[in-house]
Order: C-alpha cells, then structure tokens, then sequence
C-alpha cells in the first residue's frame, strides 16, 4: 500500500457543520447540473496539459476532496490519468479522502490558477487542509507549474457566456475581498 494510504481522511471526520432541511435535494439537483461541465473541463485539462500528472507522482491515485464551503456540493478528484475522475459529490456523500482542501470557492479557484498564496490562505485560516499534507503540496506544485489559467481555459469552452461568468465571479470576489478589508 502507498504511503499516503496511511493519512486517509474521513470528511465526517473534519465537517460536522449542521446543514439546514432541504439541502440534501438541492446538493444532488447541483450535482446533476454541473457534472457534465466537471466532466468536459477536466478532460480538456488532461488534454492539454498531461504533464501535470507526472508531477503528482505517487499521488495521481490519490483521492483529493475540494470543499468549497458556500456552495452545496463537494469536489472529488482523483487525478489518475489512467481513472480519471472530476465529479461533484452531495455533502450527503462524501467520500473518504487523501486529502481535504477547504475554503472558499473563489479562493479556491484562485489558488488552482496560482493567483493567491496558498501559505498565507492556510496561516490566515481561510484554507484548511487536513489529512496527507504532501499530496496537496504536490497538487500546488504541479499546479503552479502549468502554463496560463485553468479557470481561464474552462470559461474560454463555453464561449462569450464563460468568459463572461468567470469574469462576474472574480469581479465579485474581489469587492468581497475589498469590502472585508474595509
């Protein structure tokens, strides 16, 4: 067994957060919708840009779990280019887990794009990592690696619409940003 296997992390572990009625539904409705988009941008990703596996080494069979904590779903990745797998996952069900970033979803996007220090995101507690700590550091290195912008790439697949969300959702964010530093 792989080293890593030694650090699996349950989610129930680290998110006991009551959640209100209603939102199991809704969680799996959003799971639904976005699927085929997770679908569409990882397999792009793994087209252009193969490298990024062999830079996960060990850790391409590794399970990561993407909880952007406002939105009502998680992500799951398991970046084996052999079973790769990108999918939306209702809180509900969770998988167990290498590993667990947590935060919120525009800091997390910015943090895939290398747009914000993931070190300061974790000391200012606006990241949270449990579980193998080295399979996300080699996530962020491979990350940081790739040319251009992830995030970039997959809005520039849906077109003028893509562009145009992903534009809103950075706007947003840094007003956000601007307004809590206030």
């Amino acid at each position: 067994m792989r080293q890593y296997m030694q650090h699996m992390v349950s989610p129930t572990q680290t998110s006991n957060r009551p959640r209100p009625p209603g939102q199991a539904i809704v969680s799996r409705l959003a799971c639904l919708a976005v699927q085929p988009i997770l679908a569409r941008v990882v397999r792009r990703v793994a087209q252009e840009h193969p490298a990024l596996f062999a830079r996960l080494g060990p850790y391409q069979s590794a399970d990561f779990l993407i909880d952007p904590i406002e939105l009502p779903f998680a992500l799951h990745l398991r970046p084996d280019p052999q079973n790769l797998s990108f999918r939306a996952v209702p809180r509900s069900m969770l998988p167990d887990a290498t590993a667990i970033i947590r935060g919120r979803f525009l800091l997390l996007l910015e943090l895939v794009d290398a747009e914000q220090d993931g070190d300061a995101a974790f000391f200012s507690r606006d990241l949270e990592i449990t579980g193998d700590t080295e399979a996300v550091v080699r996530l962020r290195n491979a990350l940081d690696d790739m040319d251009g912008s992830i995030a970039q790439e997959a809005a520039d697949m849906f077109g003028p619409p893509g562009r145009a969300i992903l534009s809103r959702l950075r706007r947003n964010y840094h007003e956000a940003e601007g307004a809590t530093a206030s």
